[in-house]
């Protein structure tokens, strides 16, 4: 028998009926806030009150070109009523798509398809070390990540996230991985070598705080790996497809990987994940050593292939990177105004984080803007993070900024 409340007039129930079957039922793994959004317009969400909200969360960096994207909503609903799912046993029209365009663009050989970033992490570091062992180098085991990254929450990429709040609670962990200081090329070239399978990076971190790698030291890891052997991974999953102004963050640092992991933002929402693999390692994963289910969804893969052609006719990369000029300087100046606060203002393009000064703040910072009909988050503990949709206009920006100055002011 179904809860009270669930067979009937789901669609009718109040917000408060929401949060109580969602707090009763939902295993309590996410703090949400006190809010249930049912509708998303481009930049905007509206709750179950009809009010409206701008968005500078967009899904946690995922709905690029915003909610009910009138391209994306038309692909997923062709999609839907025609073939919604086969397996990975039989070719799809949309994947293959997906693949070549994904290839087209990126400049690499192949793609794997996934369901998330976790998943594409995972077959990132699947892929490394088996092309090691198919070189016939099965010592070379070790996988290198920095600290400050998160890479997911399964237990491989878990292993590759050093931070111990992430951790706690589930070891042991999988072995075979090394942290080192980020931007310590003397660490760096100490650590890599015949025993390294790769080096896993994000070139802007997300989850810490909003976080550039200098493009110098991604260059000193090219260089390491190829000395040594070792595949270089770009974990691109939260920075990717246009968020810091480029298609892919590789091409704005001027520094191409071996690999390059993607999820989020690709199919505007839909479960995707997608590992790009160069030549060097592109015939290194063979039938059986890996796969899913549902990777490759030709629903999702009709959505992302909506995204793409929408994103370079429209250059949403360079709206990402024009309009991100315009919220940084919004951002800059709102620090400035509340220098007890506020800190300072990091990242690229549409990617932006804004320090706070006491960490415990930042949460009734978030609640507080929510009030204010602007949705932002926190990320690291003490920074407000802002991943809005890509097709953020400049004003849009401006009066987001706006209402979390209403926002500060009432704290």
């Amino acid at each position: 028998m179904m809860p009270a409340g669930t067979q009937t007039g789901l669609s009718t129930a109040s917000a408060e009926q929401i949060v109580e079957l969602d707090r009763r039922y939902v295993v309590p793994t996410y703090r949400r806030l006190h809010v249930v959004f049912v509708r998303g317009e481009g930049c905007e969400l509206v709750d179950a009150e009809g009010r409206r909200y701008l968005d500078f969360v967009a899904g946690i960096a995922v709905c690029a070109l915003g909610h009910a994207h009138p391209a994306v909503t038309a692909a997923i609903a062709a999609q839907a009523a025609t073939l919604v799912h086969t397996s990975n046993l039989y070719h799809t029209v949309p994947g293959a798509q997906l693949a070549a365009e994904l290839v087209r663009r990126s400049g690499l050989a192949r793609v794997f398809f996934c369901n998330s970033g976790t998943e594409a992490n995972e077959a990132a570091i699947k892929l490394a070390r088996k092309h090691a062992y198919r070189k016939g180098e099965p010592e070379r085991t070790t996988i290198i990540t920095v600290k400050g990254a998160f890479h997911g929450r399964t237990l491989g990429s878990l292993a590759a996230t050093p931070n111990p709040k992430y951790q706690e609670g589930f070891v042991p962990l999988p072995g075979g991985f090394k942290t080192i200081e980020l931007e310590n090329v003397a660490e760096a070239r100490a650590a890599i070598d015949e025993r390294t399978a790769a080096v896993l990076i994000e070139p802007v971190q997300g989850e810490s705080g909003i976080h550039p790698v200098d493009a110098a030291y991604l260059g000193a890891l090219r260089e390491l790996c190829d000395q040594h052997g070792a595949l270089l991974i770009f974990d691109e999953i939260q920075c990717g497809l246009g968020r810091i102004g480029s298609l892919f963050a590789f091409q704005h640092f001027g520094v191409k990987p071996d690999a390059v992991t993607l999820a989020k933002g690709l199919a505007n929402g839909l479960p995707i994940g997608a590992l790009l693999v160069g030549e060097r390692a592109a015939e290194s994963l063979q039938p059986g050593d890996h796969g899913t289910t549902f990777g490759g969804n030709p629903v999702a893969c009709a959505a992302a292939l909506a995204h793409l052609a929408v994103s370079e006719r429209d250059d949403v990369p360079g709206n990402a990177r024009r309009v991100g000029a315009v919220l940084r300087e919004e951002l800059e100046r709102l620090a400035a105004a509340y220098p007890a606060l506020l800190g300072e203002v990091r990242g690229i393009g549409l990617m932006l984080g804004v320090q706070v000064k006491e960490p415990a703040t930042a949460r009734a910072i978030v609640e507080a803007a929510l009030e204010e009909r602007v949705v932002v988050n926190d990320a690291g503990g003490n920074t407000l993070r802002f991943v809005p949709p890509l097709i953020l206009t400049s004003e849009q920006a401006r009066e987001g900024v706006r209402r979390l100055e209403r926002a500060l002011a009432r704290l």
